[in-house]
């Protein structure tokens, strides 16, 4: 028997970007990789995270969070699945403003008919703490190209982490570039001893980002709330833009404001619920029992 089978499922996404909450309060589980990777084929139910919540371990939040991506790993941050759970948990308890906690510190948010605001913490910039396997003394740009060494395609991207790590190459154009191509080797790079998240980035104004994203565990994504977090102050921290920026994605946009005054960093954008459901063995991956002979 499959571990999640009859467990309710609640299908949400933040600007396209797919997510499952699953509910496990009452009952927790640790969500098995295998079953993971089992839900998120394309026939079945295709998501870049589950976003599982646990029984608070802090007074006052009112979950602990897992986040699991599609290929079974566990991620420290997603800013759209946060939005998610924060309209979920807001409707449930009747309340707008909800704390949680995860593996990357507390998530604190705010519901409003305007969309969803969700406090994502302070970034950081030290070499070891994104991580990174050699050290850099700049974190703005570091030494790390695609192509060759006189005229590489992509070259010296600024790398931090909001929870995970992320690597924002500075482009010209984002459909210049086959991010399909090179993420997975961005991703897989020895630099990044815990893999990473590759972005491209475009800036059109100092107010304003387009981005393209290949999310670690998930691959091309829609949006990427902890990605848009990492462009923004990036670009505030390179010059590039100022501190409140709206950020494109392909599923649209997301405003983010890394507030002077205690360095966290405040996403706003909308999160929605699509359906619900119950899990099964045959999603999970557990074979159909076969027919007497």
């Amino acid at each position: 028997m499959t571990a999640l089978a009859d467990r309710p499922f609640i299908k949400m996404n933040g600007l396209g970007n797919e997510i499952v909450v699953l509910d496990l309060r009452d009952a927790p589980i640790a969500v098995p990789p295998a079953e993971a990777r089992a839900l998120a084929r394309p026939e079945v139910l295709p998501f870049d995270q589950i976003m599982a919540l646990y029984p608070p371990r802090v007074a006052g939040t009112e979950a602990f969070v897992r986040i699991i991506n599609a290929d079974g790993s566990e991620a420290g941050a997603c800013g759209n699945g946060t939005r998610c759970i924060a309209l979920y948990e807001a409707g449930r308890i009747g309340r707008n403003h909800v704390l949680f906690e995860s593996i990357a510190g507390l998530l604190d948010c705010v519901v409003t008919p305007e969309g969803v605001t969700a406090d994502i913490g302070r970034p950081r910039f030290g070499w070891a703490e994104i991580p990174l396997a050699e050290e850099f003394a700049d974190t703005r740009a570091i030494e790390l190209q695609i192509g060759p060494i006189d005229a590489p395609v992509l070259h010296s991207p600024s790398v931090v982490n909001v929870g995970n790590p992320h690597a924002i190459f500075w482009v010209e154009n984002v459909e210049a570039h086959d991010l399909g191509r090179f993420g997975p080797l961005l991703e897989n790079h020895p630099i990044f001893p815990e893999r990473a998240n590759i972005s491209l980035a475009q800036v059109v104004s100092p107010g304003h980002i387009v981005l393209k994203v290949w999310e670690r565990g998930a691959g091309l994504t829609k949006a990427c709330g902890s990605a848009a977090c990492a462009a923004a102050v990036s670009g505030a921290r390179t010059g590039r833009t100022g501190r409140k920026v709206r950020v494109t994605l392909p599923g649209g946009d997301l405003f983010i404001d890394w507030r002077e005054s205690d360095d966290h960093i405040l996403m706003t954008g909308p999160a929605e619920f699509e359906f619900d459901g119950k899990l099964t063995p045959a999603m999970l991956g557990e074979p159909a029992a076969s027919g007497a002979a």
